[in-house]
């Protein structure tokens, strides 16, 4: 097997991304050693019991003695407060990132908390399942998925050199890397997550809420479209509801976009205008065919699990 890129990795968070993240990088040899963080003893105690890590602890900066690599898989909120718990056991040189789905204030965050001998890379790997926890996790997760590295304006060798070995790392799990601004970042996300997470959780949410319409029929009748809407509306809350606190203004601005453009379609329902309604679902079926011909249809969330856990 080839060196690892990483001889020592710690991950500060063992839910769906932490753990897979965990569990690819020893499927392909990128790291040695593994630390694993997290603040739940629940979780903690699956993570012992699935062999996730080399040592499991409660403590940060225990976590983060002596790692290459630090990977905070925490909700984006949370980010700030488990940097500062690192901070002081973070060895110099380390490489520290994130897998948050916000970029500038996790950027931000990461920047104030740590020192500045520490290169801070933060990222944004684009897979998930509406599962979490540590048995969530599978190595396949980022299989031809695209990881968003957003690093600092900065242009000395060694930090070029440690975004660099970071892209190759997540390169070696079967990624595609791309480097980003974070605030280009946050717009994007807005438009092809954030919303579609919104919109889902709206509709489940209208349809608990209509008098006329039971919950037993809710779950009865669901329709292919309704079953994709509950699916991403089972995502964690308290990770969904950081991203929109951390992301607000790109997703007020999408929304503002999308509420325009709702009421133009609402308005071509109710005065018959079908040409138009043609029209727009032509281009977004051909969006819908380009999403699948780039390859990024979402794994089915039970894929390589059951080998996981075996």
């Amino acid at each position: 097997m080839a060196e690892a890129i990483y001889p020592k990795l710690a991950v500060i968070g063992c839910g769906l991304i932490g753990s897979s993240l965990i569990r690819a990088a020893r499927a392909v040899g990128a790291v040695g050693e593994i630390a694993v963080a997290d603040a739940s003893e629940a979780v903690r105690r699956r993570a012992g019991e699935l062999g996730l890590g080399d040592r499991v602890t409660a403590d940060v900066a225990e976590a983060v003695q002596g790692a290459d690599l630090v990977v905070f898989a925490v909700p984006v909120m949370a980010m700030g407060e488990a940097a500062r718990a690192a901070a002081a056991g973070l060895k110099p040189g380390a490489t520290v990132t994130d897998v948050g789905s916000v970029k500038a204030q996790v950027a931000e965050a990461l920047s104030e908390a740590l020192p500045e001998t520490a290169f801070v890379v933060p990222g944004h790997p684009i897979a998930g399942t509406e599962q979490s926890g540590p048995d969530a996790g599978f190595a396949e997760l980022f299989h031809n998925r695209w990881v968003i590295l957003t690093p600092q304006r900065r242009d000395d060798d060694p930090y070029l050199e440690a975004v660099q070995r970071l892209a190759d790392f997540w390169t070696a799990l079967g990624a595609h890397v791309e480097r980003m601004d974070e605030t280009h970042h946050d717009l994007v996300l807005a438009v092809t997550s954030h919303l579609p997470h919104l919109i889902a959780y709206n509709i489940v949410g209208t349809a608990a809420d209509l008098e006329e319409v039971t919950q037993a029929e809710v779950m009865k009748y669901s329709a292919g479209g309704f079953r994709d809407f509950t699916r991403i509306a089972a995502s964690d809350p308290t990770m969904w509801r950081d991203i929109f606190l951390a992301n607000r203004e790109a997703v007020l601005e999408i929304l503002g976009r999308f509420t325009e453009d709702l009421q133009a379609l609402s308005r071509a329902i109710r005065w018959g205008e079908g040409d138009k309604l043609f029209e727009l679902f032509s281009r977004t079926r051909e969006i819908r065919r380009g999403v699948i011909a780039a390859g990024q249809e979402s794994p089915a969330p039970n894929f390589g699990r059951d080998r996981q856990r075996s």
